[in-house]
């Protein structure tokens, strides 16, 4: 006889978890296309751009899906934590479709404003889509804040939510400055000058990357200690030092640059 019983529908995928893995079939495309490409946007690959980004937005989904993990049911399935995941949805296909867009045509995507189009995407739509990430980043730190329920020890709770808030703050006062430079340079940096291997930082002039790159992490270093410390006693207390001292050095980094030194000189 056949089994009647009907089975309970399957939980929708975290949009976190789809984000994560549409970033890393974007990140297989642009290595993809870059294969044979020998078009030079400033000095770097074309399909360079789009990869960063990509890799970059696979590390930012899949830290929160994991923190979305602990999070308790009430709050992982409400109405907050699903409207932050639509708008980081619709910031990250807009931002990704414009830089591929323009990674196809051979073209800049940031500071680029050669046209009134290219103006609006970059000081319209791409600055919109930055300031709500970030900003996004932020809520999600204050709803594990919040979550009394969420299966988060004292000491990672509190690594999450400093670690996510000062990725707010710190990025904001870099990316922010960064945006309305006009560049991420602060001196001269000649064509051909050395850089920083990989990174492609500057070794010769300031460089507003680096402290960039530690405004963003903070949300990954700061949970990364709570995990070591595990629960030795004074956890949470480290966790706060490290925070406050995470910060420090982030604003000093980025003081450097504006005194325009690098961060490694190299000649």
């Amino acid at each position: 006889m056949p089994d009647l019983t009907l089975s309970a529908p399957a939980p929708a995928p975290s949009p976190f978890r789809v984000l994560a893995t549409l970033s890393v079939v974007l990140i297989g495309l642009a290595l993809l296309w870059s294969v044979g490409e020998i078009r030079m946007v400033d000095g770097a690959p074309v399909w360079m751009k789009p990869l960063k980004f990509a890799l970059s937005f696979a590390v930012l989904f899949g830290t929160i899906a994991l923190v979305e993990d602990r999070l308790s049911p009430r709050v992982r399935d409400g109405w907050p934590l699903r409207i932050v995941a639509w708008v980081m949805a619709a910031a990250f296909l807009a931002e990704m479709a414009y830089m591929i867009y323009q990674g196809a045509r051979g073209e800049a995507s940031h500071f680029n404003f050669s046209t009134p189009f290219h103006t609006f995407m970059y000081t319209v739509v791409m600055a919109a889509g930055a300031v709500s990430l970030v900003a996004s980043v932020g809520v999600i730190g204050w709803i594990v804040k919040r979550d009394r329920d969420a299966d988060l020890s004292p000491v990672l709770r509190e690594a999450i939510w400093l670690g996510f808030g000062l990725s707010f703050v710190l990025t904001m006062i870099v990316a922010g400055y960064m945006s309305n430079s006009g560049g991420h340079f602060t001196g001269l940096h000649p064509e051909g000058a050395p850089t920083l291997p990989l990174m492609g930082w500057s070794g010769v002039t300031g460089d507003l990357r680096p402290a960039h790159f530690l405004s963003l992490h903070a949300m990954q270093v700061l949970p990364l200690l709570a995990l070591w410390l595990g629960s030795r006693p004074g956890g949470v207390r480290v966790v706060r030092i490290a925070a406050v001292g995470y910060a420090a050095l982030t604003l000093a980094v980025f003081g450097q640059a504006l005194l325009g030194l690098p961060l490694i000189p190299l000649g």
